[in-house]
């Protein structure tokens, strides 16, 4: 689903149903700016700083990585909580934990994210972790303005079966990475981050991403 934030109601909407939710316009122009501000505050780890992840990710740029401050991290929380998020997280057996991860991106020209399930955690396993079960993914974008031939769009696939008992992925779904936007997703769907053309300058592709996870 596609919809303006305004116009949705997610007391109604079911991830199960509907595996992907593309809101519009879900974050105010104060908001925005707050977290830009709060990104330029922010201590940033590039890709290659980060070798488990780089290794998975290979040839995908040098993007960069921050923290959430307490008082972002709390507000973006109350933010996104929304019904149809806990109904689906509630929905899978024998819970034990819930957890969340969310972080500060910043692509610049160049950067990009293969295409990946989220479910191939090989550098959370690297660091002798075992790591929770991811269930939504999130992305949500905070620069001020995106032209469209800047790239940076999430592309989604659906797999398809070849008849000879194998698959092959084919786009689903192109979506830019419009300011103030928020696409939330459910694990496992392959996608990619298109790489952030030259074009884009000194602009930057402001986001917060992340999922939402359970322990069992």
């Amino acid at each position: 689903m596609k919809i303006n934030f305004p116009n949705f109601h997610p007391e109604q909407f079911s991830f199960a149903q509907d595996p992907v939710l593309i809101l519009e316009n879900f974050w105010s122009v104060e908001e925005r700016k707050m977290y830009r501000e709060a990104m330029e505050r922010s201590t940033w780890t590039a890709l290659a700083d980060m070798p488990p992840v780089a290794q998975a990710f290979h040839n995908c740029g040098n993007w960069l990585k921050a923290e959430m401050a307490p008082a972002e991290g709390k507000h973006f929380l109350g933010r996104v909580g929304l019904p149809c998020i806990a109904n689906y997280m509630e929905s899978f057996p024998n819970i034990t934990g819930r957890h969340i991860n969310f972080n500060f991106y910043s692509y610049g020209p160049g950067d990009c994210l293969s295409t990946h399930d989220d479910t191939d955690d090989a550098y959370t396993y690297a660091q002798g972790k075992i790591p929770p079960t991811r269930r939504l993914a999130l992305a949500t974008y905070f620069h001020e303005e995106w032209q469209p031939d800047w790239g940076g769009e999430l592309i989604m696939y659906r797999e398809i079966r070849d008849g000879h008992g194998g698959t092959r992925l084919e786009v689903d779904q192109c979506i830019a990475p419009s300011p103030g936007s928020l696409a939330i997703f459910a694990v496992p769907r392959f996608h990619r981050v298109c790489r952030v053309d030259p074009l884009a300058g000194e602009n930057k592709r402001l986001s917060i991403a992340g999922w939402f996870m359970t322990e069992h």
